[in-house]
């Protein structure tokens, strides 16, 4: 690979971990973002790789993040917005007054990218972002409806998200390809990680339990293999900018996904929650 600065959120486990491991093993200079002070440290040793912490339930963490990022790095080739879970049977609103779901698995990464815009569109950059099939089987998007105030379950909550994830995408290839950006979202599978372990949802059950997660999940250096080949590939060659990738192919989504107009009106109703960027 030729050196490129990848910057990667959610990357002290799971996927995010996997692909960091994998995408320094081919030389380039990847940049860790993760919750955990102990984790994200631990992996940084390990790759000598630079890393940053922040929470993205803290709208204030994203910014400084931002901030950090954009006074480290010169170029930053690809940013993957790869942070997210699913949370607890209850609905949690956070400092910033934002569903937590929605501010963690969306919010957080839309205002990371926008507050980085100047300098993704100087590196002609990737932005790419971890989805999920559950866009599909679980995810609405109601934009009178984005936190959630009625309706509100953990699966409801975390396929809506997801859903977001890719409408994200749409607009962010419609509004600044034309400016050098790229931009794609991939489901990498159903992953045995901890996925879902320190919330109530019913899901924990799952994934604590070994003999399902083996019949079931596939490794996280299986699941990361989407986000390495997206983060290695070229824009117009390997994938399309503006697509949704399952298994390396164009992947089969929910019908919103595809609805311009929905696309438009969740990003300018996210810029308005996040403030000026």
């Amino acid at each position: 690979m030729e050196q490129k600065t990848i910057v990667i959120t959610g990357a002290s486990d799971g996927v995010g971990a996997a692909a960091a491991r994998e995408l320094a093993g081919r030389g380039a200079q990847v940049v860790l973002v993760g919750r955990s002070p102990q984790k994200t440290t631990a992996l940084a040793e390990e790759l000598g790789a630079p890393h940053h912490l922040a929470d993205f339930a803290s709208l204030a963490q994203v910014r400084r993040l931002a901030a950090e990022l954009d006074a480290a790095y010169p170029r930053i080739d690809v940013l993957a917005n790869n942070a997210g879970g699913i949370m607890g049977s209850k609905r949690k609103v956070t400092e910033d007054g934002n569903e937590l779901t929605f501010q963690v698995n969306h919010l957080a990464g839309f205002l990371l990218t926008t507050l980085l815009m100047d300098k993704l569109i100087a590196s002609r950059a990737c932005v790419i972002q971890t989805s999920s099939v559950a866009a599909r089987l679980a995810g609405r998007v109601e934009l009178d409806n984005l936190q959630l105030e009625h309706g509100y379950s953990a699966q409801s909550a975390y396929g809506a998200s997801k859903l977001e994830n890719i409408l994200f995408t749409r607009e962010l290839h419609r509004r600044f390809h034309d400016q050098g950006i790229s931009a794609a979202a991939f489901h990498p599978g159903v992953v045995g990680t901890n996925f879902a372990l320190d919330t109530d949802s019913p899901m924990r059950f799952f994934y604590a339990a070994g003999f399902l997660r083996r019949l079931f999940t596939i490794t996280p250096d299986r699941g990361a293999d989407q986000l390495v080949w997206l983060a290695d590939g070229t824009p117009g060659t390997t994938w399309q900018s503006g697509g949704y990738y399952e298994k390396r192919k164009p992947g089969h989504t929910a019908a919103q996904a595809d609805d311009a107009e929905t696309a438009r009106r969740l990003w300018d109703a996210s810029a308005r929650l996040v403030g000026p960027a």
